[in-house]
């Protein structure tokens, strides 16, 4: 086993020898340009940097194994820029290439997959053609050790695609080829350039662009797969069948050898984008849930902080932040494009800051949402108040638990049914007694749908049964009864329905959204929770601007976003009611919860 598996060189070192000379010489090239080469230290706005590629401490990370470095050298040798000089990767691009490319002690790659998130215009569909056309005859694969230096190889039967929703997008890419590919290199490898294919030695090996047409797809085995701009892939495009089926052919290539590469802007949240959910899946192997597993995406974007004003005086200092090596984009043009009433402040985000921000509609703004998040959970003992949101099939049901001392927000419970199967009610009742056991809980407030139970005799309701036995059970040790007026007492059931509580929790949903805007609000890291949040849509109404989902069928959840504003309205009502109570003398009363 050789050590180091992962391990970081600090500095470029080219592990290649026996190359040619012209190969030594670009290779050399780029080891001097990595070496030159630092990153800014006069910037007014620190970017957020994901990924390796930004990465520096005395050196600029970068992968102990890679084939990259020859791939690099035939791009060099074979392709050219726009003005017929030999192509030259920016320092940016040359790290990513290197890290696209790295390898373990094994020699499998370290990421068999990618996703290259950037401003717009920062140059990704020039980079997806060099890489498609280094797939095509390039080492790229990899065959042997000498010594320490991992050795590539070209694939004999290289199949390339450059997939897209629409005929349009996969033409960013393949109108390059023609200035792209040297003469020289079409003498040498028989290639010939199509509008739809690049062909090379014959038929052998092609690079093909394919649109939305997932039987198009289905049974291929290509060894590299380019997906342009897949934060527009989305169920009503086909998207999401296109992305499983590449999934499905890639996972069954030989030896588990195929790539994938996504180009891509910044997602719009809560569409469920392609790009959304590769986003979200990444996000869980960063420490969000303990039991997700690696499942090898590099994932590398340079991104506006979320402070960063969207003005004509910050909006310069933010794109050259951001930019990267694109030093060739037109700051006064895109201050113009983001000063332009006709575009959207949400899409001037998203393209030109590569943020991931909320549609005009949207109820919480996800980067504040984002910046609520915490590492710190509720600890064994905390005093705590519980809130959950009860459906039966076409929703999530959820509980929270929000900690009196501070109110720290933590999803303890959710769950969300297939199509066609109702919630487990067992798991839920389950997830409270936990709760109950392990906090101090002084309150428990529970919104019960009102689908029936038919299953049960009569009339029944699906969630009062439960609610009932959690009031006989519990219903002595909690303090703040849901409902102690009239003649419907009941120390967890808080029905909704009421016009009383409809006009309590659109004034719990304005200060959430509230506490959200002034960083008041934060949450234990939930990926559920967050999405909740980020799908989440304005309501206005007669008691002010509740939320809503985006539509009745929608996919889109928001329960727990019901449970995290639900929570802290029980939260402030305890506080509030405590303050009362302190003021009374003895034995002259207690506050009661809200009717």
């Amino acid at each position: 086993m050789r050590a180091g598996r992962l391990a970081v060189a600090r500095s470029a070192v080219a592990q290649v020898c026996s190359a040619d000379s012209e190969f030594a010489e670009i290779i050399r090239w780029y080891e001097d340009l990595l070496e030159h080469t630092f990153p800014p230290t006069d910037l007014a706005w620190e970017p957020v940097k994901i990924g390796p590629t930004w990465q520096y401490d005395n050196g600029w990370e970068l992968p102990l194994f890679t084939l990259g470095w020859r791939v690099l050298a035939w791009c060099g040798v074979w392709l050219r820029d726009k003005n017929g000089n030999p192509w030259q990767f920016t320092a940016e691009q040359t790290r990513f290439v290197l890290w696209f490319f790295a390898v373990d002690e094994s020699g499998s790659f370290v990421y068999h997959s990618a996703v290259l998130q950037r401003l717009k215009g920062w140059g990704k569909d020039p980079l997806a053609a060099c890489l498609s056309v280094a797939a095509m005859f390039a080492e790229v694969s990899f065959s042997h050790w000498d010594g320490e230096t991992p050795i590539g190889r070209d694939e004999p039967a290289a199949w390339i695609q450059l997939v897209a929703v629409s005929q349009e997008q996969t033409q960013n890419t393949m109108k390059l080829f023609p200035s792209l590919i040297s003469p020289e290199a079409r003498k040498h490898y028989g290639i010939q350039v199509g509008k739809l294919n690049v062909w090379g030695l014959g038929d052998t090996r092609q690079i093909q662009a394919v649109t939305n047409n997932p039987l198009s797809i289905e049974g291929k085995r290509p060894t590299l797969v380019v997906r342009n701009e897949t934060q527009n892939w989305n169920s009503s495009n086909g998207g999401h069948a296109m992305a499983g089926a590449i999934e499905g052919n890639a996972a069954k290539s030989e030896d588990g050898s195929a790539r994938m590469l996504d180009i891509c802007n910044a997602y719009r949240p809560g569409e469920d984008s392609v790009g959304e959910r590769a986003r979200e899946g990444w996000e869980k192997t960063q420490g969000e849930d303990p039991e997700a597993l690696d499942f090898g995406l590099l994932y590398d974007s340079l991104e506006a902080p979320p402070e960063a004003p969207l003005t004509a005086e910050s909006a310069p200092s933010v794109v050259e932040a951001i930019r990267g090596d694109a030093i060739w984009l037109s700051i006064k043009r895109i201050v113009a494009s983001i000063l332009n009433p006709a575009n959207s402040a949400s899409e001037s985000r998203r393209k030109w800051y590569n943020q991931i921000t909320a549609t005009e509609d949207a109820r919480f703004d996800p980067l504040q949402v984002k910046a609520c998040e915490v590492r710190e959970k509720l600890q064994p003992g905390d005093e705590i108040v519980l809130f959950g949101d009860g459906s039966k099939s076409d929703d999530a049901t959820g509980l929270v638990g929000v900690r009196m001392s501070d109110g720290l927000t933590q999803v303890l419970h959710v769950q969300q049914p297939k199509r066609g199967q109702i919630v487990d009610r067992g798991a839920v009742d389950l997830a409270v007694i936990t709760a109950v056991k392990t906090y101090k809980v002084v309150a428990f407030w529970f919104d019960p749908s009102h689908a029936k139970d038919e299953d049960a005799e009569g009339d029944e309701r699906f969630w009062w049964p439960l609610c009932d036995e959690w009031m006989h059970r519990y219903g002595r040790r909690f303090k703040f009864w849901a409902v102690k007026t009239g003649d419907q007492k009941h120390a967890v059931a808080w029905d909704m329905t009421s016009p009383t509580r409809q006009a309590q929790f659109v004034a719990a949903v304005e200060r959430l959204d509230e506490d959200i805007q002034a960083g008041h609000f934060k949450y234990a890291r939930s990926g559920w929770l967050q999405r909740h949040l980020t799908n989440a849509r304005r309501h206005p109404g007669k008691f002010g601007v509740s939320m809503r989902k985006d539509g009745r069928e929608s996919a889109k959840k928001i329960d727990l976003a019901v449970c995290a504003a639900g929570g802290r309205m029980l939260w402030r009502f305890v506080q509030l009611a405590r303050v009362g109570t302190s003021k009374r003398a003895p034995g002259k009363g207690r506050m009661v919860a809200m009717n």
